[in-house]
C-alpha cells in the first residue's frame, strides 16, 4: 500500500489496497480511517477530483463501512 499526498484543507494523504478494495485517508489533524468495499473507480474518482474532501463527503462517506484506525 502506498500512501500519496494530497493538496486539500482536510485530507493529508490516500492509500488505497486493491486486492482488499479498502481506501485509508489520512486526515490532516492526524485521524485515518479505512472505508470497506470501495471500487478502483471510486479512488480514481478521489484522486482525480478537483477537491478531494468534496468528492470524500458526496461520494465515499456514507456509502461504505469505515472504521477509524
Amino acid at each position: 500500500m502506498n500512501w500519496q499526498s494530497v493538496t486539500s484543507s482536510n485530507i493529508d494523504a490516500i492509500a488505497y489496497d486493491s486486492g482488499t478494495s479498502i481506501l485509508y485517508v489520512r486526515f490532516n489533524n492526524g485521524t485515518s480511517y479505512s472505508y470497506s468495499g470501495v471500487p478502483q473507480s471510486e479512488h480514481s474518482g478521489l484522486m482525480s477530483a478537483a477537491s478531494h474532501g468534496s468528492y470524500l463527503a458526496s461520494h465515499i462517506k456514507g456509502r461504505y463501512p469505515y472504521q477509524k484506525l
